[in-house]
């Protein structure tokens, strides 16, 4: 939290998180906000060269903010967080376009469908009528010399990974909305799902090399710092090596996981890691797709670039055939990808970016749902 500040007219020089000073200026319509050490009311106009943060605020009259002795509160959980409020507003439109998702997601079944790791004890008690004969605890019931039955709870020590894809191929879609943004997006449902049940969230972010590696922790924090790593991630590779994140998850996590592989799967020779990686952890590929990745347009000589690659290839997409080996190569690839999965008991999600993501994410936890009813 900041503290009380000292506030005049144009300025504002709070203590925040740690003590570290916090500078706030109105200017030409624009509240400017600087925090770093050596933020200071003398020193304010050299908050750059300090290395500390900047970034701009729209103006009370326009927003609506209202500095009256404090900081705004949106400007001050923010700050509590330490990240830039520009970034710290698209994460609330995020949370704000997800909630409806994360409710139906766990109203529709999170806690019933990922089981934790095993059952604990919790008590004994006495036997009444209904309870399951085959908790009845003999040698408490020899010493009694009543009937006990022992309860156990399910022990809900469970972890959910996000393996995300953020190679170059992520930046495309054909529609409103590019594969790396829907990617966030499900990201945010599925941590905030976790936290709400109290479950740990961690994040292996990856291209053709690991870019980053969040380590699992409960709290809304951590949602929070992994929607922050999405949103600003400028990753150093362009491909995608998708068994290298797998090999990645088996080496950080010892325990068994629910890892949600978030990618479009144009890549290969992962299928060995991921048999691995399956016998220990709960994996669920999501895989991202866009229309014109199935279907190309007739509209004569059209130039394509391989984002990942770098390489160009001209196409003449007004010959029929060139559009139908064109679709059937894709056809091929999900085929053979949808076999892996099945091979290996795997529960795949498809995802298309012209269309609401939160259908094929509820049809899967139904699917599950129904699966552990029938007792498969």
């Amino acid at each position: 939290m900041i503290a009380q500040a000292v506030a005049t007219t144009d300025k504002i020089v709070a203590a925040g998180p740690n003590k570290v000073p916090i500078a706030i200026s109105f200017a030409f319509g624009v509240w400017r906000l600087a925090f770093g050490h050596g933020v200071t009311s003398s020193n304010r106009p050299k908050v750059k060269t300090l290395g500390a943060l900047v970034f701009n605020v729209p103006s009370p009259q326009s927003s609506g903010i209202a500095f009256a002795g404090r900081v705004a509160p949106l400007i001050q959980e923010a700050l509590s967080f330490m990240i830039p409020l520009e970034i710290f507003q698209q994460i609330r439109r995020i949370q704000i376009r997800t909630r409806r998702s994360v409710e139906s997601i766990f109203a529709g079944g999170y806690h019933s469908v990922f089981k934790g790791r095993g059952m604990e004890f919790a008590e004994i008690r006495e036997y009444v009528p209904g309870d399951d004969v085959r908790d009845i605890d003999w040698n408490a019931t020899a010493r009694r010399g009543q009937p006990y039955v022992k309860r156990q709870v399910e022990e809900r020590e469970l972890t959910v990974m996000l393996l995300v894809d953020l190679s170059a191929s992520g930046r495309f879609g054909s529609v409103t909305r590019v594969k790396a943004e829907i990617a966030v997006e499900m990201c945010a449902v599925l941590a905030l799902s976790a936290i709400t049940n109290n479950d740990k969230v961690g994040l292996i972010l990856f291209s053709d090399k690991i870019e980053r590696f969040v380590r699992p922790q409960r709290g809304k924090n951590r949602v929070l710092r992994v929607i922050r790593e999405l949103l600003t991630a400028s990753p150093s590779g362009r491909g995608t090596d998708v068994a290298l994140a797998l090999q990645t998850l088996h080496r950080v996590s010892r325990q068994p996981t629910v890892s949600f592989i978030i990618s479009d799967f144009l890549t290969e020779s992962y299928e060995k890691s991921l048999g691995l990686v399956a016998q220990r952890h709960d994996v669920i590929p999501i895989c991202i797709s866009d229309r014109r990745e199935y279907q190309l347009p007739d509209a004569g000589l059209v130039t394509l670039e391989d984002f990942e690659s770098g390489e160009w290839i001209t196409l003449d997409t007004h010959d029929a055939s060139v559009r139908e080996r064109y679709a059937a190569i894709r056809r091929n690839q999900d085929t053979c990808r949808q076999r892996l999965f099945t091979s290996l008991g795997l529960d795949s999600i498809e995802v298309r970016t012209d269309e609401p993501y939160d259908r094929p994410l509820m049809q899967f936890f139904q699917r599950r749902e129904q699966r552990l009813r029938d007792g498969r």
